[in-house]
């Protein structure tokens, strides 16, 4: 590890009256929580993506009963 980033740490641990190993523990905690976060983020992302075809799908397929149902109401009052 670089001495310029251990004499960071160092400090820090100082001025919170731990150690090192404390100090790696919790950082890694907060790696490992951030990773997680990030994969749930993406996995989200990607199920966003997924629903947004679908509806689009169904968005479109109802405009076209839609559009139907309005060209049928339009013969039926005109009589044609």
């Amino acid at each position: 590890m670089p001495d310029n980033l251990l004499q960071e740490v160092d400090g820090i641990v100082e001025k919170e009256n731990s150690n090192r190993s404390e100090f790696i523990r919790q950082a890694m905690k907060l790696y490992l929580l951030e990773r997680k976060k990030r994969s749930l983020r993406e996995s989200m992302q990607k199920g966003y993506m997924e629903m947004a075809k679908i509806n689009l799908t169904i968005a479109d397929e109802a405009f076209q009963a839609e559009e139907e149902a309005d060209n049928t109401l339009v013969r039926l009052v005109s009589g044609v």
